[in-house]
């Protein structure tokens, strides 16, 4: 089984942002030395607890941080941006970091509506470009794109392109991943909808492409492990209450039940693989929540020992 890890860059109560961002390639030098096969970072606009809204910028920081682990967008949003600039920059870092880039592309707003609207306009007609942007983005990356009849390459052109992966929690982002031959990341830690059915039906649909021949697909879960199942509820308690400000000791237990990963080593290790039957993937990213830099790394590390 392969584990990859989704780093949010969370800014914890009494730290600075620029701390939030070294930590980030605490994560991910940790995160390779464990044997995680990637790491990715998410985009946010205007969030004051996460300190990422550029992932190709920190990804830049982090691939000359690191040797080996593949880099990422988790996602880049890509109904705020034109194809070709989201093609050149990660062409660009295929090019400095050969073989180990992933462009994941969502359509999310990552922000508030007046956030998406200072940034890129009216977000609704951007989201019902995406089939347009994906497609353009696919012919960018293979070198066939053409706008008004003539070429437009996005370069530089590195010996290996950018791996592309199309991130959702529902089918439609399952159809266009299928549609348009990327791979699919199914974030089952943020959504309610059952990720096998979604999983299958992105099988059952895609169609091959020079980027990918076959279908792959990753699952995006929360973790959080410690020694003892009750430090690690502790954990995750207090991760949620970062992000609610109403939550109560225990009270995110649902949301715990069908989102996050909760517990020792054994028991979040039998679980993944219970999932990874379920869901028919060999990999699993996982995405930790937790206020304490030190014990969000411990949780990676107690995972990834347990597990091969």
């Amino acid at each position: 089984m392969k584990l990859s890890v989704l780093d949010l860059v969370p800014v914890f109560e009494g730290r600075e942002d620029t701390y939030a961002l070294a930590q980030a390639a605490e994560l991910a030098q940790a995160a390779e030395l464990l044997g995680y096969t990637r790491y990715w970072a998410a985009e946010h606009h205007d969030m004051p607890k996460l300190a990422c809204p550029a992932p190709e910028v920190l990804l830049a920081y982090i691939g000359a941080k690191t040797e080996r682990i593949r880099i990422g967008s988790g996602a880049v949003l890509l109904p705020h941006y034109s194809p070709l600039k989201v093609a050149e920059c990660f062409q660009l870092l295929a090019g400095l970091f050969p073989g180990r880039v992933d462009l994941g592309l969502g359509r999310a707003p990552g922000g508030s509506a007046h956030v998406s609207m200072a940034l890129s306009g009216n977000f609704l007609e951007n989201v019902r470009q995406t089939p347009d942007k994906l497609k353009n983005i696919t012919e960018l990356l293979m070198g066939s794109y053409m706008y008004e009849g003539e070429p437009v390459g996005a370069r530089p052109n590195p010996p290996v392109p950018p791996e592309i992966w199309m991130l959702g929690t529902n089918r439609k982002s399952a159809e266009y991943a299928a549609k348009f031959g990327t791979g699919y990341v199914f974030g089952q830690f943020m959504s309610d909808t059952a990720g096998d059915e979604v999983l299958k039906a992105y099988r059952e649909a895609f169609v091959p492409s020079p980027l990918f021949p076959e279908p792959k697909s990753i699952v995006t879960m929360g973790a959080v492990c410690a020694e003892t199942e009750e430090e690690a509820r502790r954990l995750a308690s207090s991760g949620a209450a970062l992000f609610r400000k109403d939550a109560q000791d225990g009270e995110a237990a649902p949301y715990f039940e069908t989102k996050l990963l909760i517990g020792t080593p054994a028991s979040i290790a039998n679980r993944l693989q219970e999932l990874s039957d379920l869901y028919g993937v060999d990999e699993f990213m996982l995405v930790t929540m937790i206020p304490d830099y030190r014990a969000r790394i411990h949780s990676y590390e107690l995972i990834a020992r347990e597990v091969w």
